[in-house]
């Protein structure tokens, strides 16, 4: 699996749910909003990720699309993933000890109840599942939705663009 060179973008836009689907996660509201802003040219895919991720971010106040895009994202430490990249990114936090993973479980459910409609989003790869239920512990406890939005849409601007250097 690999990018099209990102001149194809701009030539033809039948690509660009692929590639959104690659770099971020399937999600229809994504693609309807960056196909609505092009043609456009970009020099390489860490522009085009800057683009889609300032669109999102566009889209802040628009609780209903801003939900959708952010919840496209598969939930941490969830035993079925369907996008393999994301699979790849969150095998750190597959493995360890059961209690860990309830713990894990119980963090992801105390998030989605105090940020009804959003996913907890970070940029994984690879980091110990202690960094990261940390930082969600720090993020619930913040307990800001604004700050949580413009960070999940933070975390798959880096995802997307790791993603994109593996894909290329």
């Amino acid at each position: 699996m690999s990018l099209p060179p990102i001149a194809s973008l701009s030539s033809s836009p039948e690509h660009l749910q692929k590639i959104l689907d690659l770099l971020f996660e399937p999600c229809p509201t994504l693609y309807t909003l960056i196909a609505s802003s092009l043609p456009r040219t970009f020099s390489s895919y860490p522009e085009f990720i800057d683009f889609a991720a300032d669109k999102m971010l566009s889209l802040v106040d628009d609780e209903d699309k801003i939900q959708k895009i952010i919840a496209a994202h598969p939930r941490l430490g969830a035993k079925k993933v369907d996008s393999k990249q994301s699979s790849e990114e969150q095998k750190s936090l597959q493995q360890g000890a059961e209690e860990e993973k309830r713990k894990l479980e119980k963090l992801n459910n105390e998030y989605e109840g105090k940020f009804e409609g959003l996913r907890y989003v970070v940029f994984v790869a690879g980091r110990p599942r202690e960094e990261v239920m940390k930082d969600m512990r720090e993020r619930i406890d913040r307990g800001d939705r604004e700050a949580e939005k413009k960070a999940a849409i933070k975390a798959m601007r880096d995802i997307a663009k790791d993603r994109a250097s593996k894909l290329q």
